[in-house]
């Protein structure tokens, strides 16, 4: 045994044997805190709201005692590790890693015992009292019991609005209707808050800038010995006269190019006036109507928080300014209540460049990087557009025994997008959303490489509009999109492998696709609160339906209708774990003189995203399975024109940044016509007996949470293969983990950055 495996066996030795000992650095005058617990006893306290109660009760109890996982106390055990003369391993990892013995002398038993009384008296429990008992565990060991009493919870038996008739008196009682003080319901003083938020929040839409929460005063009347109270909603006296005004905007200085240095006297001499704003831009670097498309707020209009914060939203997502803030100042204005607004704008740096080298890998045996430049101007034309320009080089090598160079892959391209905040269009449009809507123009070229197979020229081009309604629905719609695709340089070898496997001809054959796209996004994922979240994106394509489309282009064009739904669904079990699902459908029709969907425009299953025990683009369609796949031979990507996929896929929390994950997938694609001829494949048409064509996997992995990136790593198998004939398609008792053979037919090994769905 080397001296580093003897150290690191030391180690785990001392560690075991501290745990015996943890407390060691206990004074002998004093214990080892284990920590406290509520318990509620009150049998007329239901039992639902009692587990409630102590839950949060017990949140409240201080200090924590020290941490553990399974009952072990880890960190306290290697803080045991530490040396007299704290130098050594032993004495750093205590310092990096351990945690000291949390001692029961730092216990405030009465601090603690008022925390819970204050706690259920807040949620309308007038009454209670607690107890608390000391529980010993051995010499050096103790633990503490709270014991509550709530007795009778009070209950709201009237609210009433008592305010004068006031401006701000007629303001706050014509909010009564909704207000979350409800008769019946117990007496909670996070209510009692959360009213007056909501009573401040409907006054800042009425124009009263200056008023707060704490104007509000809510009194409870205890004393009819019914256990009920009558509450009492009121402006208090000493609210100021500011906060009892309704202001109105004034005059709106916006300063698109702030620097700290700036001052209100020597830029001010230089402002422009537009549309009821003054710009401040001495350079003019943006023209002033940006800001008549992100500006709610005009002269004259009452105050109110919803346009304060659509405008602050709209400016932010301008993508331009790296700091956006903004201040109301009283204004001089011979007496009636009026605001100045003052936005200070800092952008970003006009242009950067920006170079990127990715690695990537993925189950189907490629091993690649990618270099790409690209080059950005945030005001191409001062009116906050984005220009972007950026080239790309890329390799994909097959790295398998068996394969030679026909699948390697090598390609180059560039690409031009513009980005402008606002609809193009020939007729106005208003939106009242806080993002700001965009039209996209871009243009772009790609160079695909098949040494000893083919070369692919690509040309596209699109026209278009993104917007959002709000946080959740996101919408993207391409009035034009434009794709050419031409095939060249077809080596003999491509041809004649081809001319016996329908699909490698199918993949280059020339395409020309031109029509509308739209693209719809759903999602409340981001509202981490909930236990139930969703998300759902849906596109349909459709091409060649533009009339007169055949008398401008004599090149033949591709005519279908393409349509794609991907829903999934997050639900929290607990706090640290949670099942995802996903379902994918889509759906390709073809018609006219166009006999089947274009092949970039097809459906393809399998891999580190998709379906995880079965290669990328090697399962399908339907029950057929291509010969070629893992032979040293040119191999197509197995393509359809529909597609079905489920996956579901459990993920509990292991130890801080670890994460885990139990999957099963299942899925495949189909074609909506059989094919015919001496090299028809069969099994390829999708028919009714589609759910029992379906491939399954299952798997696990782990995932790695480095807050800034995510690296996952997924071990999957297939337990079904539709090409197998019927009865034989579940496989899931071949699996043998100790069979060498078996694991490199069907263990799939997947290395990826972020989630798979």
């Amino acid at each position: 045994m080397n001296k580093i495996s003897a150290y690191w066996l030391l180690l785990v030795a001392g560690l075991i044997l501290s745990a015996c000992s943890t407390t060691k650095y206990v004074p002998e005058n004093d214990r080892l805190y284990l920590g406290g617990t509520v318990k509620v006893k009150d049998k007329d306290v239901k039992k639902q709201e009692r587990k409630l109660l102590e839950a949060d009760l017990n949140t409240l109890l201080r200090p924590r005692p020290n941490s553990s996982i399974l009952g072990i106390r880890f960190k306290l055990m290697i803080y045991g590790l530490r040396s007299k003369s704290g130098k050594g391993l032993g004495s750093w990892l205590a310092r990096k890693f351990g945690e000291p013995p949390v001692l029961f002398s730092t216990v405030k038993v009465d601090y603690n015992q008022k925390l819970v009384s204050n706690r259920l008296e807040n949620r309308g429990y007038f009454r209670a009292t607690d107890t608390t008992d000391t529980i010993f565990k051995g010499a050096k060991k103790v633990k503490l019991e709270y014991h509550a009493f709530p007795g009778p919870q009070y209950m709201i038996n009237s609210v009433k609005f008592t305010t004068d008739s006031s401006d701000l008196g007629k303001a706050v009682s014509a909010t009564a209707a909704a207000s979350f003080l409800k008769v019946g319901d117990a007496y909670n003083l996070d209510v009692v808050k959360s009213e007056r938020e909501r009573i401040d929040g409907h006054l800042k839409e009425q124009g009263f800038y200056f008023f707060s929460p704490e104007d509000l005063i809510v009194q409870v009347d205890s004393t009819n010995n019914e256990h009920k109270v009558d509450m009492y909603v009121n402006i208090k006296r000493t609210t100021s006269e500011k906060a009892r005004d309704i202001y109105s905007i004034n005059n709106i200085y916006i300063y698109p190019n702030y620097r700290l240095r700036d001052t209100t006297a020597t830029s001010r001499k230089t402002m422009t006036f537009y549309d009821d704003f003054y710009v401040i831009d001495p350079r003019k670097t943006f023209k002033p109507q940006i800001f008549s498309r992100t500006m709610f707020f005009r002269k004259g209009d009452v105050y109110n928080r919803i346009d304060h914060n659509l405008s602050l939203n709209r400016l932010v997502n301008l993508g331009t300014f790296k700091f956006v803030k903004n201040r109301f100042e009283e204004a001089d204005s011979a007496g009636k209540p009026m605001l100045d607004v003052y936005y200070q704008l800092t952008p970003y740096q006009r242009k950067s460049i920006r170079a990127e080298v990715t690695g990537r890998t993925n189950s189907a045996n490629f091993t690649g990087s990618e270099f790409t430049l690209s080059w950005r101007n945030r005001n191409a034309f001062k009116g906050a557009e984005l220009l972007t320009f950026s080239t790309y080089i890329s390799t994909d090598v097959q790295v398998s025994s068996a394969s030679k160079s026909f699948n390697n892959i090598y390609r180059y391209g560039a690409e031009a997008t513009l980005s402008i905040p606002k609809f193009i269009v020939p007729f106005k449009v208003r939106s009242n959303s806080a993002y700001i809507p965009r039209t996209k123009i871009s243009l772009g070229y790609d160079f695909l490489n098949r040494p000893d197979s083919y070369t692919l020229t690509s040309l596209r081009s699109s026209f278009g509009y993104t917007w959002k309604e709000n946080v959740r629905k996101e919408h993207q719609l391409s009035v034009l999109a434009l794709n050419y695709l031409q095939p060249s340089k077809v080596t003999p070898y491509y041809d004649s492998v081809s001319n016996v496997n329908p699909t490698l001809k199918h993949t280059i054959e020339k395409q020309f696709t031109i029509g509308p796209i739209y693209n719809y996004n759903y999602t409340n994922t981001n509202e981490t609160f909930k236990k139930n979240t969703f998300y759902f994106n849906g596109n349909i394509d459709i091409s060649g339906n533009i009339p007169g489309l055949t008398s401008v282009i004599s090149t033949p064009f591709s005519k279908y209708i393409r349509v794609e739904g991907d829903f999934r669904h997050y639900r929290k079990l607990g706090l640290n774990s949670t099942l995802a699902s996903r379902i994918i459908a889509g759906y390709g029709y073809s018609y006219a003189s166009s006999t089947s969907m274009p092949y970039v425009k097809q459906f393809f299953i399998g891999g580190t995203n998709s379906l995880r025990g079965f290669r990328a683009r090697t399962l399908g369609p339907g029950t057929y399975r291509d010969p070629s796949i893992g032979t040293n031979t040119v191999t197509a990507d197995q393509s359809g024109d529909i597609k079905l996929e489920m996956n579901t896929e459990f993920r509990p929390t292991l130890a801080g940044i670890v994460k885990g994950a139990l999957f099963i997938d299942a899925g495949n694609i189909w074609l909506q016509n059989a094919e015919t001829g001496a090299l028809a494949r069969p099994g390829v048409k999708f028919s009714k007996d589609f759910l029992n064509e379906l491939a399954m996997d299952a798997g696990f992995g782990l995932r790695f949470d480095l807050s800034f990136l995510i690296l996952r790593t997924d071990l999957a198998f297939p337990i079904r293969k539709p090409w197998l004939p019927k009865g034989d398609r579940w496989v899931l008792s071949d699996v043998n983990f100790g069979d060498k053979a078996w694991r490199k037919d069907n263990l799939i090994f997947n290395l990826a950055i972020g989630y798979p769905f």
